[in-house]
């Protein structure tokens, strides 16, 4: 196309009487080129044949990612589209994504802060919604972690954000490089910064005490001033629009086991924009700080076993051997596991559920539960007491349910049927039995308010005093009725 001047000039020219041979070798244009002017002098160019794209076929697929993530971004529709045979690049989907919007490609500037390697690192939390399970629903939240030369990133998922939860995280972050940077930058996070006036900081003891193992030094950015840990800030921004759309996962370990694999593959093997290669090409693993040996930073707390032969952990029931009831232990547990321990001996380990309110018990514990039932059953107490029937039998197994204490139970029963006598203890079990309520002190209750003691003149007593204390079981009556008739049968 001609510039509007030339078009001027052509019918100026025209209309002097000029013809189009002169016209044209005036100013040097084709002579049809003056004939298409002086007819149209606003032609239109004609429009182009619209050629087919690759990208024509996941259109669709593409507004309906777009539709379930607004802020999705062209790489992961890229890594999507791939998995179903997409052959283009990202560019592409970029100028889709951007007309699907209505965006320009305008860019904000922004600032950088290079550091040496293996000199610093910085740290942010993240919070993505949560993860459901069966009977309750818990908030989920990532910790990133990058070495700011790099920008190798590790990232850690998590139900909480206090203060194991951070040192678990670094700790996890610290193996995954194989060391660890000098410097770590965080925020005026509680975990990190209990109190700042002006440029006077003080950090929280429990995060120096961590630090000082691995002499790492903290700086903490100003208040209001995120653009001071601009990487990592930049990096949860990554996380949630490359790694978290269009996922699915069932719990914990699922999202960091699929975070993991995001790790290796595409985060930290990706060309960075800032850097202009691959973290993993310019990570310097020999310059990090070595780590100590066996530094534990797990959750720990010590507890109560309860007569259930079960502790209360994390709004859960963990069990441990019977043997431990009524003593106090140290529990330690992270993300994947809970450990219990009894004087530094390790006496149950857990997969830790995040579950609410659910009874996680292993059947080795359930199991000696069991045989300590059969031994008891095997007290001459116990044999005597059984003797009384199926109420004493029904009362028994009742009592064991409880967690009652049931050798000394009986003992005190078995004292209660001396004074009132046998018959007057079953009524008073059967009532009891009816109202479910299980003890010693309940029966001798009902006994007294309904019950007149028998009277019971001692026997003579013997100077072994073990010998005194002899019981010996009822006899059963249908046995003697049953002999009866048998005798009478056999007279006839």
């Amino acid at each position: 196309m001609i510039d509007k001047r030339t078009v001027f000039e052509i019918h100026r020219l025209h209309n002097s009487g000029y013809s189009n041979r002169a016209i044209a070798n005036h100013l040097r244009v084709d002579r049809e080129t003056v004939q298409k002017y002086i007819t149209n002098p606003e032609p239109r160019p004609k429009p182009r044949k619209k050629q087919p794209s690759k990208l024509d076929p996941y259109r669709d697929e593409v507004k309906i990612m777009l539709q379930k993530y607004p802020n999705i971004k062209s790489p992961v529709v890229l890594q999507r589209l791939k998995d179903k045979g997409f052959t283009g690049g990202v560019g592409i989907i970029r100028s889709l994504l951007r007309q699907l919007r209505g965006e320009s490609c305008a860019r904000e500037p922004f600032i950088r802060f290079e550091s040496q390697p293996g000199e610093q690192m910085q740290v942010d939390w993240g919070h993505f919604h949560s993860l459901n399970y069966e009977n309750c629903s818990r908030k989920l939240y990532c910790l990133a972690v990058i070495e700011s030369h790099s920008r190798m990133l590790y990232v850690h998922f998590t139900h909480s954000q206090k203060q194991e939860a951070l040192h678990q995280g670094l700790l996890d972050a610290f193996h995954y490089w194989g060391g660890c940077p000098k410097e770590i930058v965080v925020d005026n996070m509680m975990t990190a910064v209990t109190e700042r006036v002006g440029s006077l900081i003080r950090f929280n003891e429990q995060f120096l005490d961590f630090l000082r193992v691995f002499k790492i030094t903290p700086r903490a950015c100003n208040v209001r001033a995120p653009y001071e840990k601009g990487k990592v800030e930049n990096s949860i921004k990554y996380i949630r629009n490359n790694f978290w759309p269009l996922r699915n996962f069932k719990d914990l370990a699922d999202v960091q086991n699929q975070v993991l694999g995001w790790l290796s593959t595409v985060a930290n093997v990706r060309i960075h924009q800032t850097t202009g290669q691959k973290p993993v090409d310019i990570f310097k693993h020999d310059l990090l700080m070595p780590l100590p040996d066996d530094f534990d930073c797990r959750e720990t707390m010590s507890l109560k076993v309860h007569k259930d032969f079960g502790i209360r952990f994390d709004s859960n029931i963990y069990t441990v051997p019977p043997w431990a009831i009524n003593k106090n232990v140290i529990v330690k547990a992270d993300h994947r596991r809970v450990w219990v321990y009894y004087k530094e001996k390790t006496i149950a380990v857990h997969f830790r559920s995040w579950s609410k309110k659910k009874r996680i018990e292993l059947p080795s514990h359930k199991e000696q539960v069991k045989k300590l039932r059969a031994k008891l059953y095997l007290d001459e107490q116990i044999r005597v007491f059984l003797s009384l029937g199926q109420i004493a039998a029904d009362y028994l197994e009742k009592l064991t349910d409880a967690n009652q204490p049931v050798k000394k139970t009986v003992t005190r029963l078995l004292s209660l049927q001396d004074e009132y006598g046998p018959a007057s203890l079953l009524c008073a079990l059967q009532k009891a039995l009816s109202k479910k309520i299980y003890g010693a002190d309940y029966i001798q209750n009902i006994l007294y308010q309904e019950m007149t003691p028998i009277v019971n003149h001692q026997p003579v007593k013997l100077k072994k005093k073990e010998l005194n204390s002899i019981r010996l079981t009822l006899p059963a009556l249908e046995e003697y009725d049953a002999l009866a008739i048998k005798r009478r049968k056999h007279n006839d």
